[in-house]
């Protein structure tokens, strides 16, 4: 995959990228060929490795091709609050954002997690990840700092301290 940006651009200023969720996995693959000063990834993986058997295993069983994508909605609006406790806390704009994507959207967001090809986690990703993340469970996650009571939603649910941990990596050399 090729970057539609100016090389100029990429070489010119150093940056650093930061994802979180499934927005970590596309940092994480990004900084194999736009060579940030610092990759930080938050409730995510870095491979395939990390990810749940669950996620594994549909790869194998695509069950996920099965299920209308308007289901795929309904059920994920039923069971992320369940799944996800800490949901309930902001439980309005939980519900906002999953009723916002539209069907197509989430269709490819779980087909791009379920196909994702990424066996060796780059050793350069600085991995922030909640033990109470039931979505991608810290066992088997690698993390480089682990928050505790975080969940899946932590950067949203715990901005501030999610913020100043970030702080405290971006100044360090």
């Amino acid at each position: 995959m090729r970057s539609t940006l100016p090389s100029r651009l990429i070489k010119s200023k150093p940056f650093v990228l930061i994802g979180s969720s499934l927005g970590g996995m596309q940092a994480t693959e990004m900084s194999t060929f736009l060579a940030p000063e610092k990759t930080i990834i938050i409730s995510s993986a870095k491979s395939r490795k990390e990810l749940p058997h669950r996620y594994r295993f549909q790869k194998l069983l695509p069950i996920y091709d099965l299920v209308p994508p308007n289901l795929s909605k309904r059920g994920a609006l039923i069971l992320q609050p369940i799944v996800e406790a800490d949901r309930n806390s902001n439980k309005e704009v939980f519900v906002n954002m999953l009723k916002d994507k539209p069907l197509l959207f989430l269709q490819r967001t779980i087909q791009m997690i379920i196909e994702w090809n990424r066996t060796e986690a780059p050793d350069h990703i600085i991995h922030i990840h909640g033990d109470k993340d039931h979505t991608l469970p810290h066992k088997h996650i690698q993390y480089d700092y682990l928050i505790k009571d975080g969940s899946h939603m932590m950067a949203l649910t715990r901005a501030e301290e999610i913020s100043e941990l970030i702080q405290e990596i971006l100044d360090q050399e």
